[in-house]
């Protein structure tokens, strides 16, 4: 969608638009017809409005918890990449990977 579409959608004006952009909160796809959003930006427009609005959550605050969104979905993607990995490997060498974890939360 475009920005005026997104902005419609979230109920903002073009000026908060632009300062989630230049804050980095929201990064949109750049094409020949201006800036695109996903929904996972609708997504994070909403999150970031429950933050500020309902939560009373400053600047820096939302700075912090965008990063850690971020952190958090690249930890889930890497995650997801390693189970896969475990899934294309010999039942012998999963076994081994499964006792391992057991070994290390023993400790």
């Amino acid at each position: 969608m475009d920005d005026h579409e997104f902005r419609l959608c979230l109920k903002i004006d073009v000026v908060q638009l632009d300062f989630w952009v230049e804050r980095g909160w929201l990064i949109p796809e750049i094409s020949g017809e201006g800036r695109q959003f996903r929904e996972a930006d609708v997504a994070r427009g909403r999150l970031i409005l429950d933050l500020m609005g309902n939560m009373g959550v400053n600047e820096a605050g939302v700075d912090v918890v965008m990063d850690l969104v971020d952190q958090l979905h690249g930890v889930r993607g890497t995650m997801g990449k390693l189970v896969t990995a475990i899934g294309r490997q010999e039942r012998q060498v999963q076994q081994r990977l499964i006792e391992s974890l057991e070994d290390i939360d023993r400790f």
